[in-house]
């Protein structure tokens, strides 16, 4: 596949060759113009423009739920991951003595509000990585009669381990648990089936792999499950009746709309959509391609930087986020000189964290390898 036209929608190019798609991604120029689009015309007719804005989510949630092959009254949307985490946790019929399984190296986002629980008698159970593999039998031993919930990332943010969701999913239907899905740093790059996959939450947020803006993402519940939760953060918009002001009819939406409570950030929506057309058009198992193909060449060429390469790169397990170990070097120093020569690159866990998307180029590889050299 040329990927010339898909990088010409990049102006970040101009500049840098950024690696950081882990952390918060450029935008392109789709999503660029979805934004000046939204608020041209809210200058120009406030109010009046709002039945196109509304319609305009409506398309968007369909983008959503193409993205997952998801139903449309599964989606909602939310502000961030950290919403989306919080709506299960704490939402969730808890009882005392009840536990959830987690990988030690989550994210903050898929810790904090699991054990903000601790009040209500949950206990939380962390399994070490080994090395830079979450290992499935150890989430297993880690479980017991009492767990209610295994959260897990799709992609661990640190070590760029890919988790097996079909695998641990059947485990958690075994055992009688829920399994919640963080898919930020996998979504948008891996395709990922909810109807074939057996999770039951997942909650991803724009501005990474998605390359959407920051402010905006996505929230799934299996549908069977929507009466499961308690609802939180319940506004105007989470009711039936939700545009008759005058009338409250407290009957919330028999759907996941239920948690989008008040007003929807109506410029990110639009700009996240764009960003979602545009990788949808391109096709989600084309970008996954590019992504090893320039991940593989990455790793590939470490060695002669004196790197060492920590992550996983077994077939089912690599994803776009590469970690490496740089002995006797200080990887912040090398992120910084990275970044005087016009090369984005992060650290994480005492590591160099490189995660190009499908947009950069071996050339730009090869630029990182000569400067850290």
């Amino acid at each position: 596949m040329d990927w010339s036209a898909f990088r010409s929608n990049f102006p970040v190019t101009e500049r840098w060759a950024f690696f950081d798609h882990a952390a918060v991604a450029p935008l392109p120029m789709p999503a660029v113009r979805a934004f000046a689009e939204y608020a041209d015309d809210l200058a120009h007719n406030g109010i009046a423009a709002v039945g196109k804005w509304s319609y305009r989510v409506k398309e968007v949630r369909q983008s959503a739920a193409r993205l997952l092959n998801a139903d449309l009254d599964e989606i909602a949307f939310i502000k961030n991951t950290s919403e989306g985490v919080g709506y299960v946790a704490e939402g969730f019929p808890w009882r005392t003595g009840d536990n959830v399984v987690l990988a030690a190296e989550e994210y903050p986002s898929n810790q904090y509000p699991w054990l903000n629980q601790g009040s209500r008698g949950v206990e939380v159970r962390s399994v070490p990585s080994r090395g830079s593999r979450i290992a499935i039998d150890d989430i297993a031993r880690a479980m017991d009669s009492h767990t209610r919930i295994v959260s897990l990332s799709f992609v661990e943010f640190a070590s760029g381990f890919r988790n097996d969701l079909q695998k641990i999913g059947e485990l958690c239907r075994e055992r009688g648990a829920y399994f919640f899905v963080d898919a930020i740093q996998g979504l948008g790059v891996y395709p990922l089936d909810v109807k074939e996959l057996p999770i039951d939450f997942l909650a991803a947020d724009s501005h990474k792999w998605l390359l959407g803006p920051e402010g905006i993402g996505i929230f799934w519940i299996r549908r069977e499950l929507i009466e499961r939760l308690h609802a939180i953060d319940v506004g105007w918009n989470s009711v039936i009746d939700c545009y008759n002001f005058s009338k409250i009819d407290f009957r919330l939406k028999p759907s996941a709309g239920r948690w989008e409570g008040g007003a929807p950030n109506a410029a990110g929506l639009h700009a996240m959509g764009a960003s979602l057309d545009m990788l949808l058009n391109t096709g989600i198992t084309n970008v996954e391609r590019r992504v090893e193909e320039l991940t593989d060449y990455l790793c590939e060429r470490a060695r002669s930087a004196r790197l060492e390469v920590f992550s996983s790169r077994l077939t089912a397990e690599k994803s776009g986020i590469v970690s490496l170990r740089t002995p006797g070097r200080n990887p912040q120093e090398l992120m910084q000189r990275c970044k005087a020569a016009g090369i984005i690159v992060n650290q994480r866990s005492g590591r160099l964290r490189l995660s190009p998307h499908a947009y950069n180029t071996p050339e730009e590889i090869d630029r990182f390898i000569d400067c850290v050299k």
